[in-house]
């Protein structure tokens, strides 16, 4: 039978980058098979994942088109010694995901008006606006880390 893995813990981060890469891709990227990685999967075993590894595996996952599991599952990680500061902020889902509504649709403004003839550089994006629109994509990235904990956190 499968275990299952806690939400956003390296654990799963691994078990997602098993399912996005191939062995041969495993392999290229780290020089180890995905037994090792599966082994590193295992909350149970001893064996653990090298950080050099992590990135490169998060990087092979990015060149496919993928988001790094591995960095999200170091983020949700923080985001939660942080959320340990101040625990009220994760008991209200509803309000979570009002907030990240409202973030989905500043990142859609933000993109609709860079994309916008009469913008900085008419229908090209300039870099003021990239960066604009990277830091919508960041605080809607937060938003789903919290989200994400505050999932965990509720009993079943």
């Amino acid at each position: 039978m499968a275990k299952i893995r806690k939400t956003a813990s390296i654990e799963k981060g691994i078990e997602e980058v098993v399912r996005i890469l191939n062995e041969e891709e495993i392999q290229q990227a780290i020089g180890k098979s995905a037994s090792y990685l599966r082994k590193c999967s295992d909350p149970d075993q001893p064996q653990q994942i090298d950080h050099n590894d992590s990135f490169k595996l998060d990087k092979a996952c990015l060149l496919k088109g993928n988001a790094p599991p591995l960095l999200s599952a170091y983020e949700f990680m923080i985001s939660q010694e942080f959320e340990k500061l101040d625990p009220d902020k994760t008991k209200n889902i509803n309000d979570m995901l009002v907030k990240f509504t409202i973030l989905h649709g500043k990142l859609t403004e933000v993109i609709t008006k860079a994309h916008d003839p009469e913008g900085d550089k008419g229908p090209d994006i300039s870099p003021l606006e990239k960066k604009e629109i990277n830091a919508a994509i960041t605080e809607l990235e937060n938003k789903i880390l919290k989200l994400k904990k505050a999932v965990d956190l509720k009993k079943i």
